[in-house]
């Protein structure tokens, strides 16, 4: 059994209020969690305007496939374009 946890830390460059920067935060959150078999919370700067943390959750018994699904959460996560990715990491658990 595999274990991916997929750290995005985010800029939200758009965002005047902290209404706009949840809207922005709950899109991206659907997109990601219609496409994956993922659990995807915010984890951080939850209080910060223009900043969030997005942790994403897989698990699988082939370390192979949450390769491949590690690198498509990115690119749809880069496809967003209201949200600038300032860093993304990886980590077996």
């Amino acid at each position: 059994m595999h274990i991916l946890l997929i750290t995005l830390e985010l800029q939200i460059p758009h965002a005047h209020s902290l209404k706009e920067k949840r809207s922005q935060i709950k899109s991206l959150k659907d997109r990601l969690c219609s496409r994956f078999n993922a659990s995807i919370a915010e984890i951080g700067g939850l209080d910060k305007l223009q900043q969030a943390v997005i942790g994403v959750c897989m698990i699988s018994n082939d370390k192979s496939y949450l390769n491949k699904q590690y690198s498509q959460v990115e690119a749809l996560a880069l496809e967003y374009t209201q949200l600038e990715i300032t860093n993304v990491t990886r980590e077996w658990l």
